[in-house]
């Protein structure tokens, strides 16, 4: 090998330790952050399985209770948790508190879990229903704000009618049929609050 290879070999080590000493913070930092963020994913993917596995046993336990009749119980065990598992219970133990004839108790039930945000539509809807026939129809309003669903339409023209704003609610139930399927069971009731509301069903469309 020629002395100026060596030569060059000893300048790029020195140039290299030389850029070592002064990143030799930031590569450490970098480091840092790496393992940091190893085991924050770690520990985050652990407190998703602890939290998924809590709120399985509160399902299990609620939906226990539930069959032995204990619906008082089924609902407070659901208190505070959260995600899919919770969210189906409390529309179950809500359901079976309104059979109940405890429609305060279902409100509070599904007001008391953190709603999967896929099923919060769902939660809204079934909570407007209930404000409705509690007579806290500003309270569904609320929640039923920007949903144009046919379902949300029609619980939105209930509300309005019971605040006494008939026009509006007549204009909410006119929505909610166009938003209906002409084959749902549900297209019927709405028409029958449509005319109640004094609008007027339009005529089936003949096809040519």
């Amino acid at each position: 090998m020629a002395i100026d290879d060596l030569l060059d070999e000893h300048e790029q080590g020195e140039r290299v330790r030389s850029w070592l000493r002064n990143n030799a913070l930031g590569i450490l930092g970098g480091l840092a952050l790496g393992i940091a963020a190893i085991y924050g994913w770690r520990w985050w993917v652990a407190h998703q399985a602890q939290q998924q596995h809590q709120a399985h046993s509160a399902y299990a336990e609620a939906i226990k209770q539930l069959d032995a009749g204990a619906v008082d119980k089924a609902g407070a065990l659901l208190a505070g948790q959260k995600g899919t598992y919770a969210t189906l219970a409390a529309l179950r133990v809500a359901k079976s508190q309104v059979e109940a004839g405890k429609p305060e108790e279902a409100i509070a039930t599904l007001r008391g879990v953190e709603v999967e945000p896929s099923l919060q539509p769902l939660v809204n809807e079934r909570l407007a229903q209930l404000l409705n026939a509690t007579g806290k129809p500003e309270e569904a309003l609320k929640l039923l704000d920007g949903d144009t669903g046919g379902a949300g339409l029609e619980l939105r023209g209930d509300a309005l009618l019971a605040s006494g704003k008939r026009d509006e609610a007549r204009d909410a139930y006119a929505k909610a049929l166009a938003a209906t399927d002409v084959a749902s069971p549900a297209r019927r009731r709405v028409e029958l609050k449509l005319q109640e509301a004094g609008g007027q069903v339009p005529e089936p469309v003949e096809a040519i």
